[in-house]
């Protein structure tokens, strides 16, 4: 048994105990939660927020009597940012430890390494990222803002107050790739052009040519859509190299904090559509920021990724109270009814019964040269309707496939 399987499997007896420890009194089976996030690797210091998210609403759900009287246990392993892993351990939590529901994966990469294994063996999965849309499968729920809500709200904001010129600099994959079509289409609608695209491939952390490249074009602003340790280095080099451009993102500092992690001014004039970050001054905001920060005082930032992982964990129970049931086909009905809601963190969301996506309020973030964070503006219950509308309807059909721009679903 390789070291990996060991640390994973440590994980699991570690997490599964101290989260029945908390509903000890309970007799009933317990519902099992497998949780695949990367506790490891270079995506990690987006994604322990997650775990300890799901934990912390684990904790209070079992505290309170559970999800209908049964206790919620937690079967977790790190994933370690390492696509083979989330094959390896999705195969592993649905074949052997037969978990009810499935809360995995950060990079869209990851995600389509493991969905088909769902699909497969007829699993329930939560993705609780900010991704690039365009996923319609049955099988899986998404908590994280898409395209529609984050994108057709910056690109239109920032070519109005700087300019049509845009650069994109985005990671070279799927979820660069499809955010980037994204762009385009959104430059072009409001009569503005691309002044240069480039797709940088994971694990780059030397940005030279590309600053370089973005100087000659002299765009109004570049659309940075950078993941992981590696890449973030851009914008230090960037800042060095005096490009003051401002940016634009769907994730950066909503992910990884960058304006926390970076010296001033490396993010001076980044806006970023985001759907929760620490710095969101309200209420419920405040009272769920206290509350993890009490549970994990040592956590660095608590970013969008926390939030939706945290709210998943209460939708799901309401899911399953509503449906008196942890299958997914009794589940599936009660979110075809369309009023699949609750009142998070960043505000109200619900869940669209058509796409399995979810409503948002998205907030504008925007870095000062000091990196603190102001919003200039918000737009409240922000539907992500792009793939309802496209054709996607899981009341009907479930195609289990994942949709583009340029490649829509079939019209029914």
């Amino acid at each position: 048994m390789t070291k990996n399987v060991l640390r994973g499997l440590r994980a699991v007896a570690l997490t599964g105990t101290l989260v029945l420890a908390t509903g000890a009194a309970f007799a009933q089976t317990p519902i099992k939660l497998g949780v695949l996030e990367d506790q490891s690797g270079d995506f990690a210091v987006a994604t322990i927020g997650k775990v300890h998210a799901i934990q912390l609403a684990a904790e209070e759900i079992n505290k309170a009597g559970g999800i209908d009287g049964r206790p919620l246990e937690l079967i977790t392993y790190d994933t370690q940012s390492d696509n083979t892993r989330y094959q390896e351990f999705m195969r592993r939590v649905l074949q052997r430890d037969k978990v009810d529901v499935v809360f995995a994966g950060f990079s869209s990469a990851s995600r389509e390494a493991y969905r088909p294994i769902v699909d497969q063996f007829n699993g329930f999965a939560f993705y609780n990222n900010q991704y690039e849309g365009g996923v319609c499968d049955g099988h899986m729920i998404v908590t994280g803002a898409v395209p529609e809500q984050q994108f057709s709200t910056l690109i239109p904001y920032m070519m109005e107050k700087y300019g049509k010129n845009v650069y994109t600099l985005a990671a070279d994959y799927n979820f660069g790739q499809i955010s980037a079509e994204w762009v385009r289409n959104i430059v072009k609608e409001n009569g503005g052009k691309m002044a240069g695209e480039e797709f940088i491939p994971l694990g780059v952390s030397q940005f030279s040519q590309s600053i370089q490249n973005i100087q000659k074009a002299k765009p109004d602003f570049v659309v940075t859509l950078l993941v992981g340790t590696a890449q973030a280095s851009y914008y230090e080099q960037a800042a060095s190299a005096n490009v003051s451009l401002p940016m634009a993102s769907s994730v950066n500092v909503g992910q990884g904090y960058e304006h926390k992690r970076f010296k001033p001014p490396s993010l001076k004039d980044m806006y970023v559509t985001t759907n929760y970050i620490e710095e969101i001054d309200t209420p419920a905001s405040k009272a769920f920021y206290a509350k993890f920060k009490a549970k994990f005082p040592s956590e660095p930032y608590v970013n969008q990724e926390a939030e939706n992982s945290y709210l998943a964990v209460y939708l799901y129970k309401q899911m399953v109270e509503r449906a008196k049931s942890t299958k997914r086909e009794d589940i599936r009905k009660v979110i075809a009814v369309g009023d699949v809601c609750m009142d998070a963190p960043e505000g109200k969301v619900c869940i669209d019964p058509k796409s399995q996506h979810m409503s948002h309020t998205i907030y504008l973030a925007k870095v000062g040269a000091d990196h603190s964070i102001s919003f200039p503006k918000v737009w409240e219950g922000i539907k992500p309707y792009w793939l309802g509308d496209a054709g996607c309807d899981l009341t009907k059909k479930d195609p289990m496939a994942q949709y583009t721009p340029s490649n829509p679903p079939p019209k029914p």
